[in-house]
């Protein structure tokens, strides 16, 4: 099913013969292009489709009236002129691009998570700009930003956007993420943008209104309609914006949330049809992962010296063993890890997941996954989800041992997956990362609610003690403190976190390249402890941790010590690693 047809696009297009206006609206016998005051009656085309061309500028305010009078935004706008409930913006790009889209190869890869509105203390892409040296010298190579579509409010995560082309206006204009992004480049960053397509947000998405054709009747998403990636033009928005993300701004990945809730029984289906959409129409290289809580493993195949559909996986088994390791926590969905969470690190770090198709939560869950190469899984110790998802936002520097936290972070940094830092992590920030939104009168007030009632009783919580994700502290008090670099135990955190992504750089990334499937071998260990040994291309790693009380004997590695981290191997709270070439 081809979807790419020049004269089937959403958003406004600028032609030498004015800007091109579109919409897909098959139930509707007319629309109206309302643009700078004036009504321009749009084309009737064939499969659903309206159009009609009309001189505008930079800047110019527009809108589709349907037969009742109703007016509403383009739903692929590129600009709005106020929030969510305004007009959409002519918006015609001024940048001079600087800097080629990088060239770094996927396993260079340490990703940065970045939510823009916290930060900086100004949370705009501008300030970013700042910050950009710091995560070089950290050791960063890729910089993934939070989702920056147009959501309702000011304040907010991003994952509720309803406008999915326009950058949100508090964070900056388009031109000033080009920038950004641009910067970013020129410092020998990847930028990846965190992309929504599973649902919309609740305020703001009128498509609904006047195509309810985009929706299935017959099924809803824990936030809302159901998508119905079975119609074509359905496919086109989504396919359309990941490529208007990759073109337009030079992103050069896409991270796609919670494709799980993406149900589509199409042949092919929807997850199968976009990337390879987009590698079709783009013409180098670029990176698409995946957060996904099924396992699954056929979005990433490799196949000889094709390129994968989608690039890697956001592996949860491993954040939720190495939580239970260094916190004790087997609430949720962490009771599943609780019996031996070291021994399900070790299977994960060797072979890709803890669960392949074994039981987790009562069901059969995964698939098998040592076919897959180790950079085809994205690890990490917190997350904005793993962090903000909990009542009160505790950062795993509030929950954890400095001496833990160590040896994990040396296990994830050093392990031939993809490692994921998210901000301030790097430094022990102690400040929460909250839920928070700025939603108003009845929604704001359901949002509060609804927070507090999932969380009462919930480790130990009572209802009051849930901050109130609609006020204006939540999120400031999750804004990180720059100040913390300058202090003790922050700054020596931030230099062995250095260290670590130095070392990795030197010692680990030139055998990534190359290394294929069925690397990793699980040694037997003892409680709480973990032997991994992997065959890369050109050497061997191994690594040896212990995370209990007690020392232990762990099975003997070859090559040179590169880290030690604790007081010998073995040692209680304790990781290692060898490299033998």
């Amino acid at each position: 099913m081809d979807t790419h047809d020049s004269d089937r696009h959403w958003g406004p297009r600028i032609g030498p013969d004015g800007v091109h206006f579109r919409l897909w609206a098959p139930g509707l016998d007319a629309l109206t292009l309302h643009l700078d005051g004036q009504n321009f009656p749009m084309d009737k085309q064939g499969e659903g489709w309206f159009a009609t061309v009309a001189e505008a500028h930079d800047g110019s305010e527009y809108g589709f009236c349907i037969p009742d009078g109703r007016m509403f935004h383009d739903p692929a706008a590129h600009a709005q002129s106020g929030d969510v409930h305004s007009l959409s913006r002519v918006a015609i790009s001024k940048y001079e691009w600087k800097h080629p889209p990088s060239a770094r190869k996927w396993e260079e890869a340490v990703i940065y998570e970045c939510h823009v509105g916290t930060f900086t203390p100004e949370g705009t892409f501008a300030a970013i700009h700042d910050k950009l040296d710091y995560l070089v010298d950290l050791g960063i190579t890729a910089l993934e930003l939070l989702p920056v579509a147009t959501f309702g409010g000011e304040r907010g995560w991003g994952y509720d956007g309803t406008l999915l082309y326009a950058p949100h206006r508090a964070y900056g204009t388009p031109d000033e993420l080009r920038a950004l992004v641009d910067a970013a480049h020129g410092k020998g960053l990847m930028v990846i943008l965190d992309v929504v397509y599973n649902h919309f947000g609740p305020e703001g998405s009128y498509i609904p209104a006047h195509t309810p054709e985009f929706f299935d009747p017959e099924r809803h998403t824990p936030w809302g309609s159901a998508i119905d990636y079975s119609e074509r033009p359905v496919r086109r928005f989504f396919i359309d914006n990941a490529v208007y993300w990759l073109q337009q701004f030079r992103f050069d990945g896409l991270r796609f949330d919670a494709v799980d809730h993406i149900r589509d029984t199409s042949d092919p289906e929807f997850l199968i049809q976009l990337p390879r959409d987009i590698r079709a129409r783009l013409d180098r290289e670029v990176h698409l992962t995946t957060e996904d809580n099924r396992n699954i493993t056929y979005l990433h195949e490799r196949r000889g010296n094709h390129v994968p559909l989608m690039t890697a996986e956001w592996n949860d088994d491993w954040h939720h063993c190495a939580h239970v390791l260094a916190t004790g926590e087997t609430e949720g969905y962490y009771v599943s890890f609780e019996n031996d969470p070291a021994g399900l690190m070790a299977k994960a770090a060797a072979t890709g997941f803890s669960f392949q198709g074994e039981t987790y939560e009562g069901e059969s869950r995964g698939a098998p996954s040592d076919h897959l190469p180790p950079a085809a899984f994205i690890d990490f110790l917190q997350n904005h989800d793993q962090v903000g998802n909990r009542a009160i936002g505790e950062r795993i520097a509030a929950l954890a041992t400095p001496e833990m936290i160590r040896a994990l972070h040396t296990t994830l940094l050093l392990s031939p997956h993809i490692p994921l830092l998210f901000m301030g992590e790097e430094y022990g920030e102690t400040r929460p990362f909250l839920f928070f939104a700025d939603f108003h009168d009845e929604l704001g007030r359901a949002v509060t609610e609804g927070r507090r009632k999932e969380f009462a009783g919930f480790g130990g919580h009572q209802a009051e003690e849930v901050p109130d994700p609609i006020a204006i502290s939540s999120f400031s008090d999750s804004k990180l403190d720059w100040d913390k670099l300058s202090a003790e135990p922050h700054s020596a955190t931030f230099a062995f976190v250095r260290h670590l992504l130095h070392l990795r750089q030197e010692k680990v990334v030139p055998f990534l390249p190359g290394t294929g499937p069925h690397s990793g071998s699980v040694l037997q260990a003892p409680d709480r402890c973990m032997a991994v040994d992997w065959r890369l291309n050109g050497g061997t790693l191994c690594l040896r941790a212990n995370f209990g009380d007690s020392a232990v004997d762990l099975p003997p590695a070859a090559g040179e010590l590169i880290q030690l981290t604790g007081k010998a191997p073995g040692a209680p709270v304790s990781a290692a690693f060898w490299l033998d070439t």
